[in-house]
């Protein structure tokens, strides 16, 4: 979805709160919170049949780069995992978030909330906060095009891939043109390494203590194996930054780039999921021998 059809967030984080009655968003919010789905039964009926009809269509054609799956005890509850896409500083990157449909949904939109953000200290995006906040129209947390019923769970999640641009700096309002030379790159610098530091090894090693589904593990799992040369050469050509300090063209304090460490972690990763591939390789070799094997053949 382009910025034709959506509108996004302003360079200040201070302007959207001060919009509260555009705002369909809670920072306290917990999405894994228990809801009252029950206080309209037409409604919630309504509800789940639509979230129903919407996994559905996911499932049949999945949109590239995103997994996602109901939770177990709620159907109103979905977590979905967005991959970074290729050529953009986010590319190998799982980005978490929690969709929470409404009773009235689709009449109003979901609520969604930003996992990834690094225990509430990395911004990624000038639209996704550390906050947990996902600013974008049909959300109802910014002005322009609103939320259709027509719109589906898949929509949604488009809408926020397509936030993961090549060049993330002028999806801020004002910035279509860069205020210093070299702004848009100095952005894409920092947000690559903490794509590494937060959206990789913060993930697979789940540094922040999110409760992700197993499914979405596995998914992580099997992706960083496909992305490994990618990192381990990005890391390479980035290391001479090590101990620079991070330039934020927002001027966001940032701390310095850790690439010595990131080439550390992800070769850890890497060879703890390699022993675990073989490991399971490996069983499963014996069991299809033992299955093969007849009491004839054992005399």
């Amino acid at each position: 979805m382009s910025k034709a059809q959506v509108s996004f967030a302003p360079e200040n984080e201070q302007a959207i709160n001060n919009l509260s009655h555009l705002s369909n968003f809670d920072s306290d919010w917990d999405p894994t919170a228990a809801t009252n789905t029950t206080n309209d039964p037409s409604r919630s009926l309504q509800c789940i049949s639509r979230v129903k009809r919407d996994m559905l269509a996911i499932y049949h054609d999945p949109p590239p780069g995103i997994f996602i799956i109901q939770d177990e005890q709620d159907l109103t509850l979905i977590h979905a995992l967005i991959t970074g896409s290729f050529d953009t500083p986010y590319e190998g990157g799982f980005f978490y978030f929690i969709l929470r449909c409404p009773p009235d949904y689709p009449i109003r939109p979901p609520k969604v909330k930003f996992m990834t953000t690094g225990g509430g200290k990395v911004r990624f995006n000038p639209n996704l906060y550390k906050c947990g906040k996902v600013c974008i129209s049909i959300l109802g947390t910014w002005a322009g095009p609103a939320w259709s019923p027509a719109l589906t769970i898949s929509s949604v999640l488009i809408s926020i891939q397509s936030l993961l641009t090549e060049k993330p700096y002028h999806n801020e309002p004002g910035f279509e043109r860069e205020r210093c030379m070299g702004d848009s790159r100095r952005y894409n610098e920092i947000i690559q390494h903490e794509t590494i530091r937060v959206a990789v090894c913060g993930m697979l090693d789940n540094d922040y203590g999110l409760t992700i589904p197993k499914p979405l593990v596995e998914a992580m799992n099997q992706a960083f194996l496909q992305f490994y040369e990618y990192y381990e050469a990005t890391i390479q050509k980035k290391i001479h930054l090590s101990g620079h300090t991070m330039q934020d063209p927002f001027g966001e304090q940032r701390g310095v780039f850790d690439y010595k460490n990131l080439l550390d972690r992800v070769q850890a990763i890497n060879n703890r999921l390699t022993a675990k591939l073989n490991n399971l390789a490996v069983e499963e070799s014996v069991e299809t021998t033992s299955s093969s094997c007849s009491p004839a053949d054992s005399e």
